[in-house]
């Protein structure tokens, strides 16, 4: 209802102390303001871009406010979900956002998804809103989000982090581009590393997250020129904004349906790939490795692939470090070769996937290995709680 009857919503004597620095804008004002409070705004996720953005939009006086989300709070999430709180972790985090949101404007309408929004659900969950915004993190997720919002004609507000940088932009808003137009096919799977194996600066997810909220309220308040038809790129480290124009695409295909979006991002054939090379490869567990370090074998090199930051923080015992990117240009491949002497290759990063990509390269260069199930992470869970799990 982006262009409600304002006769109809009135602003209590509270409403008008609370909102006072909004009413004197004039770009704001009492019209404006009535706005917000009619206005209702769907959130998929609740993390790093979800986390500041809820926080603005409730303080805002957006009066009806949607939270999807399946997750728990944990512990990794705290360095830049500023929504949650220690005392929340192992709990529900649309519960503990709403919980926050509530503290902040106790007459906001609160509406709880805890559900993995899908090709069944996405139609009815968007429908009763004005605005989506997107604060997701996976490539299947946003192309359904789209697609919904353009079957549904909502504006998708977006945005998307990565280690150091973030985007943002404005889809499916008078007539601007969807974000088929930006990605009209999905990487490859594993091309796009996640913020879990390559990170993520906590408080550039206010930076992002700050946009989309402003973003939302503009087009709530009809005031100002939004990103629409404009991808706005940020550079922490280097404190730099930039700027790309986005056009519709006039030979993209129309979206007339909701799809299998798993499917059409290739993740099922990579799990099948990635299944295939795991019957093929040799694995140990961490208590494998562990009996064999302790039995003083020597007829073994054990090799973490990991990056140099992630060795400072925690290595297993006698590991020698050949980050996979050496791998991959191959000097990595040559040093390896010389270590071997003859020797086992044994190869392990944080999880299990770097090492397990590490030994394919490895294997086309002659070179057999055995990876290590679920990396440092399981062997800090099941092996030695001392060595720190990040």
């Amino acid at each position: 209802m982006l262009n409600p009857n304002l006769d109809e919503i009135q602003l209590t004597k509270e409403d008008y102390e609370r909102y006072s620095r909004h009413l004197i804008l004039p770009e704001v004002g009492l019209e404006g303001q009535k706005r917000l409070k009619a206005a209702s705004v769907l959130c998929i996720g609740t993390g790093g871009l979800g986390s500041p953005l809820l926080l603005y939009l409730a303080a805002a006086g957006i009066g009806r406010i949607g939270i999807v989300d399946f997750d728990v709070v944990d512990n990794s999430n705290l360095q830049r979900q500023v929504i949650h709180g220690t005392s929340w972790v192992g709990k529900p985090k649309i519960e503990s956002a709403k919980n926050r949101i509530l503290e902040i404007n106790p007459a906001c309408q609160v509406d709880l998804y805890e559900t993995r929004i899908s090709s069944e659900n996405a139609l009815d969950i968007i429908k009763p809103y004005d605005i989506v915004v997107d604060g997701t993190d996976n490539f299947p997720t946003r192309y359904l989000v789209n697609d919904a919002c353009v079957l549904l004609n909502k504006p998708n507000v977006y945005g998307s982090i990565f280690r150091f940088e973030g985007q943002a932009t404005v889809f499916n808003y008078q007539d601007g581009p969807n974000y088929r137009d930006l990605y009209p096919e999905p990487p490859p799977p594993g091309m796009v590393p996640s913020c879990a194996e390559g990170g993520v600066l906590g408080v550039l997810c206010c930076m992002i997250g700050g946009i989309q909220a402003t973003e939302t309220i503009k087009i709530i308040i009809g005031q100002g020129t939004t990103l629409s038809g404009r991808l706005l790129l940020y550079n922490a480290l280097e404190m730099k904004f930039r700027e790309l124009k986005l056009r519709p695409n006039p030979v993209r295909p129309t979206i007339e349906k909701l799809i299998d979006y798993e499917q059409f991002c290739g993740i099922p054939q990579a799990k099948a790939e990635e299944a295939k090379r795991q019957m093929e490869m040799q694995e140990m567990t961490v208590k494998e490795l562990k009996e064999l370090l302790d039995s003083g074998a020597d007829d073994f090199i054990l090799v973490d692939v990991r990056n140099p930051n992630e060795y400072q923080i925690a290595k297993i015992p006698g590991a020698v470090l050949v980050p996979l990117p050496d791998i991959e240009k191959g000097e990595g491949v040559t040093k390896i070769k010389e270590m071997l002497n003859g020797h086992r290759l044994i190869a392990h990063c944080k999880m299990g996937g770097r090492s397990a990509k590490a030994l394919g390269i490895l294997k086309e260069h002659g070179i057999d290995g055995i990876n290590v199930k679920g990396g440092i992470t399981a062997w800090s869970r099941e092996v030695d709680s001392s060595v720190p799990e990040y």
